[in-house]
């Protein structure tokens, strides 16, 4: 509105509002708000803050003056790339989320949204952080939205969402399972969030990758062998089946076994009881048999390279885990979950920040190797970062081309239809969620907000 104020009768230039309310007035409200202000300069130095700052943070404005306000965050969690380009530009931060430290000693989740201060001549003095404590609302809503998680499994996708309730249907049953998916998808993820569902989460989960093996070594493996039974065979060895019994056994790359090993395990499948290599006594075993494979076992059917009746008994039922490129609003989640627990792992006391412009180089990657990759690619990062933000220029050489190759806003200035077109992918891929997009596209939701305006976007329920 330009700095004017609808009224509804009249309108009134907020500016000259302002310019007749006694200033003592206008520090009362500064004071009356819950949300706290806190005032930086050019450097992001704390030059002053209302009393709703000083009682989140637990500490008054006196012993605060002068320090630098990613002293509050902790360098991990400071924004100071995204607050120092605002300043910059002058465009706003709206409703960016980190960590602060608060009053009581422990980590808290704050909102902040940031307004440039400026002299009477438009100079720069600094910018005002209005800060919203939302711990306990961010708290709420991950004990309210466990269908982003299960497991170590991550995703808010329709896919991934369905896959979670697929597998909780099937947890209980002792139905064969066959995962499937590309490589680096998760499969042994799927299999252990089947298998800690279910009534067997008490018994072993023991993991077979089958194409590791020769034929001969395999069976040995999965059956166990007598002495004697082949050459290097000096003492009586239990199998993995026997190993899993009360639980699951996960057979990784199923489509990689032989015909002959296919008829043994079909023997497993049909009647729950294994022979060891050697020995002719059959040995019951209670077992869950979870499979997974990356390959085309439709088209191994059809050349003879797998059994027909194997085929369908490993594909009782069957799950599917969508490639990583065809659910790219899982990213910023996965990120988000990944670093955490490398900082667990690397005992950081914070975890590592990612800027907005690592994300979109993220965003545009086509993840060949899928969440594997993205996974050492976050690796490498943050060995680059030292630990600290990661940028652009800490992810892999590959990504790092392919992103800033990816068309984004700044690729199209001057082009209006274009620039439109990006607008609305960005928000049709993301549901019309507008923190969603403004990431994808790699700007804050107020450029997008007034980019929205200018093209005359509306989201779909707001159209006639």
């Amino acid at each position: 509105m330009n700095g004017e104020l609808n009224t509804g009768t009249h309108t009134v230039s907020i500016a000259r509002l302002l310019s007749q309310v006694r200033l003592e007035s206008f520090l009362a409200l500064l004071s009356s708000l819950s949300e706290g202000i806190i005032a930086v300069d050019t450097d992001l130095r704390i030059m002053t803050m209302n009393l709703a700052a000083e009682q989140i943070l637990g500490r008054d404005v006196d012993a605060l003056a002068g320090t630098r306000v990613c002293d509050l965050f902790g360098s991990a969690s400071c924004p100071r790339d995204t607050l120092e380009a605002a300043l910059r530009s002058g465009e706003s931060i709206v409703g960016f989320q980190t960590t602060v430290d608060m009053a009581d000693g422990r980590r808290g989740e704050v909102l902040l949204t940031t307004s440039r201060l400026e002299d009477r001549r438009g100079r720069a003095l600094g910018m005002a952080l209005i800060m919203g404590d939302v711990t306990e609302v961010t708290d709420l809503r991950r004990r309210m939205n466990p269908r982003h998680r299960l497991g170590r499994l991550v995703g808010r996708d329709p896919r991934m969402r369905e896959l979670f309730a697929l597998i909780e249907n099937v947890a209980d049953s002792d139905a064969s399972v066959l995962i499937r998916g590309e490589s680096g998808t998760g499969k042994e993820l799927v299999a252990r969030a089947i298998h800690e569902s279910g009534a067997r989460a008490a018994g072993p989960f023991v993991q077979v990758n089958c194409s590791a093996l020769s034929e001969t070594l395999l069976e040995s493996e999965l059956f166990g062998h007598v002495r004697g039974a082949y050459t290097g065979a000096v003492s009586d060895r239990i199998g993995r089946f026997e190993e899993a019994d009360g639980g699951t056994i996960f057979l990784d790359e199923i489509g990689d076994v032989s015909p002959v090993v296919q008829v043994k395990l079909l023997r497993v499948l049909q009647e729950r009881v294994i022979e060891r290599v050697g020995e002719n006594r059959p040995r019951p075993v209670n077992v869950r048999v979870v499979s997974a494979t990356n390959r085309d076992l439709e088209h191994l059917l059809a050349v003879g390279r797998l059994r027909e009746d194997f085929f369908y008994r490993i594909k009782v039922v069957s799950l599917e885990i969508p490639p990583l490129r065809e659910r790219r609003e899982d990213i910023p989640l996965l990120v988000e979950d990944l670093l955490g627990r490398m900082a667990r792992r690397q005992g950081l006391e914070t975890v590592p920040r990612i800027s907005s412009g690592a994300m979109a180089r993220l965003m545009n990657h086509r993840w060949p190797g899928n969440v594997r990759e993205l996974e050492n690619a976050l690796e490498h990062a943050l060995v680059l970062s030292r630990k600290g933000t990661i940028r652009a220029e800490h992810l892999p050489p590959e990504i790092a081309r392919e992103g800033a190759g990816a068309p984004d806003l700044k690729s199209v200035r001057g082009d209006q239809r274009r620039e439109q077109d990006l607008l609305l992918e960005a928000l049709e891929a993301t549901g019309w969620n507008r923190t969603r997009a403004a990431r994808r596209l790699g700007i804050d939701r107020s450029t997008l907000w007034r980019k929205m305006k200018i093209h005359g976007i509306e989201p779909e329920d707001r159209k006639s």
